[in-house]
């Protein structure tokens, strides 16, 4: 009897043993859990007001193409990152912004009618958002830099116009 007995109270802190180690592990989990949600609150918070920020901003307004062309960034094909000498391009703009305050800048993005014109149309707008990210970081107050709608360029002219974003300074 005294061997089953062993056998049994060692069985049984065995089993205490495992039911203690998943209690703690379950707290432990539970307290991580809890503190890595305190910290993404915050950045969650950020995250969700940046995306409703750009969406603001990513409005795209139908206005006709007015006012003076104040500067043009040019583009690669099939491309919407910056060209290199795009900070040269852009202050013209950002002087005539800062000459006249009152106004605003409109930025129109091109693209030609061949392709998918969907896919082109996003192009256009992204090398749009990308010129007004640039104007910003240059110091150009965001809420004086409107996105035109794209607008598509007739075939037949040099192909670097319908990879262009205009400038339009306007009142």
């Amino acid at each position: 009897m005294d061997e089953q007995d062993d056998g049994a109270k060692v069985g049984l802190w065995v089993t205490l043993g495992i039911i203690t180690l998943l209690l703690f592990g379950l707290i432990g989990g539970l307290v991580i859990r809890s503190m890595h949600a305190k910290q993404a609150k915050p950045a969650a918070m950020a995250a969700a007001a940046a995306p409703a920020a750009a969406a603001e901003t990513d409005v795209l307004v139908d206005v006709p193409l007015s006012g003076v062309v104040v500067a043009r960034v040019f583009f690669e094909l099939d491309k919407a990152d910056l060209p290199s000498d795009a900070s040269a391009a852009l202050a013209p703009a950002v002087k005539a912004l800062a000459d006249e305050p009152a106004k605003k800048l409109i930025l129109a993005g091109f693209h030609d009618p061949s392709g998918d014109a969907a896919h082109n149309a996003d192009l256009a707008k992204r090398r749009a958002v990308a010129v007004r990210l640039a104007l910003v970081a240059l110091g150009v107050d965001a809420t004086h830099v409107q996105l035109r709608k794209p607008e598509q360029t007739a075939l037949g002219g040099p192909p670097e116009e319908a990879r262009r974003v205009e400038i339009r300074l306007v009142d």
